[in-house]
């Protein structure tokens, strides 16, 4: 007598899962292209057409990783803008936010970073800091009317911080050193300690080439 237990069948929403998580470690080492609707049911265990049923096609897939990871992190760095706290504290949160998302989601941030999805060909992460960035842009907002700074200005500066955030993040994806809170320690050292001393006016201080001495 057999002491095998009957493999349980997956709900729809189990599999739903399950084919989102395949998808997203494929998709992470190979990218889309690379990817093929076979090696996806092989890895999952499954025939071609569950794929078809559940996500239409190996896009339809992607597309489903791609928002869930997008929310992931977009939800995580929201939640680190909105919370009670000065400025340079929401601006340690949100960059902790993402350091934590790419040590905890390496996959997902991968994915991110290097495809354009059909429906969102600006990219997702693209996208995603420019929703980021117009919060950012709020934050500074007080501060900057209270130096005197203009909309404009803050918007720029806005533009500044949230790259400065994301390109380190990129380069901490691989490097990991040093760890996650050092990094976010000097960002911030570098983007609030800038903003303490602007200028209002800041003119370059290169030589004009047009410039002839006499």
């Amino acid at each position: 007598m057999s002491n095998n237990l009957p493999r349980t069948r997956m709900t729809g929403v189990q599999r739903r899962s399950q084919l989102v998580d395949v998808g997203r470690g494929l998709f992470a080492a190979r990218g889309l292209d690379g990817t093929t609707i076979e090696e996806i049911a092989a890895c999952a265990g499954v025939s071609k057409p569950v794929i078809y049923e559940h996500f239409g096609s190996k896009e339809g897939l992607y597309t489903q990783v791609v928002d869930f990871e997008f929310h992931i992190l977009l939800d995580s760095i929201t939640a680190a803008l909105t919370e009670e706290g000065k400025p340079r504290v929401l601006v340690e949160r949100a960059a902790l936010a993402l350091l934590t998302y790419i040590e905890d989601r390496a996959e997902g941030f991968r994915i991110l970073m290097r495809d354009a999805r059909p429906s969102q060909p600006e990219g997702a992460f693209s996208t995603l800091l420019s929703q980021v960035t117009a919060r950012v842009e709020h934050i500074l907002s007080d501060e900057f009317h209270r130096r005197g700074f203009s909309a404009q200005d803050g918007a720029m500066y806005a533009q500044m911080l949230v790259g400065m955030v994301a390109m380190t993040g990129q380069w901490w994806q691989d490097s990991r050193q040093p760890d996650k809170h050092t990094v976010a320690a000097h960002l911030v050292n570098l983007a609030w300690n800038g903003l303490t001393g602007l200028q209002k006016d800041p003119e370059l201080r290169i030589e004009d080439p047009a410039r002839t001495d006499t």
